[in-house]
């Protein structure tokens, strides 16, 4: 089943007078969505009591819980010794959602660099082989390892990279940011064969993998060098928009977990994308009896 969740605590969480980390579930689950992000985006700090205890919620709330890795990770950086470090952020990520319940990190695969695009892209891809052998190695091979979509230009992480990433091993599957694919190039994503036409590509390379991914989505302002800012579904400059993205998931049969990103808004704009998939989903049934 397809799930909606918030990336985070929203701004009308902490109005309400929520201050912890205890009270996300209950808030996301009394707003009918199935799914949060935690982030560890600043560091892996929380205690493993903190999140036996945030499991416990979460279990009973029954929501998804997926955490993102550090955004310090940078598997293409030359220093040898800087990579060890992002594979321990990851592994320590993946320690952590374990105890909270989870199963899926969502990682920045890497920055370009002085490198050239090649050289960057082929060692970020090496450096993934080497994760994969620490993943077993560690027995945190029941965890989706999750490389993300990129919005900047000099970031690694286009569709073609993060798909043949995800061909390492089972335990990569892909994070589509559909805000950060749009971003990057420049507003491509209008139309219900933009998005289709990104899908149907990774659909053909990595098969059922595809089945339950993970998106990210938010609008996002962007200029000639991709990403600039997160905003909320209020804004009408930039997109891009989640109706024909709902449309394309439900033609092609795709279950992902589907977290918000907005800008203060992030759990708000969930519940506007899931009631946008639920009407979409209405109208093909109309569709089809008629």
């Amino acid at each position: 089943m397809i799930k909606f969740g918030p990336s985070g605590n929203s701004t009308a969480f902490y109005d309400a007078g929520h201050s912890k980390s205890e009270e996300s579930a209950l808030w996301v689950k009394n707003l009918n969505l199935e799914a949060f992000e935690y982030s560890f985006g600043r560091g892996v700090n929380m205690s493993d009591e903190k999140a036996i205890a945030l499991s416990e919620k979460f279990r009973e709330a029954n929501v998804e819980i997926s955490v993102h890795a550090p955004y310090y990770v940078n598997l293409a950086n030359p220093d040898d010794e800087m990579a060890k470090k992002s594979f321990m952020y990851l592994t320590d990520s993946a320690k952590k959602v374990k105890l909270l319940g989870g199963d899926r990190v969502i990682f920045h695969p890497a920055s370009q660099g002085k490198m050239d695009r090649e050289s960057a892209v082929n060692l970020t891809k090496e450096r993934i082989k080497s994760l994969c052998d620490l993943i077993y190695r560690e027995g945190l091979d029941d965890i989706k390892f999750c490389p993300e979509t990129m919005g900047k230009l000099a970031q690694i992480g286009t569709i073609e990279e993060i798909t043949e990433f995800c061909l390492v091993d089972k335990v990569f599957i892909p994070t589509v940011d559909f805000g950060h694919v749009n971003a990057r190039e420049q507003g491509s994503l209008k139309f219900d064969f933009d998005y289709e036409e990104r899908l149907k590509y990774m659909i053909s390379v990595l098969g059922d993998k595809m089945k339950h991914f993970h998106i990210h989505f938010s609008k996002i302002e962007y200029s000639q060098k991709g990403e600039v800012k997160h905003l909320t579904f209020e804004d009408e400059k930039y997109g891009p928009d989640f109706s024909p993205l709902a449309r394309a998931l439900i033609k092609l049969d795709l279950e992902p977990i589907v977290i918000c990103e907005s800008n203060g808004t992030q759990d708000l704009d969930a519940v506007k994308m899931k009631e946008i998939y639920q009407q979409e989903l209405t109208n093909l049934k109309k569709s089809v009896r008629i």
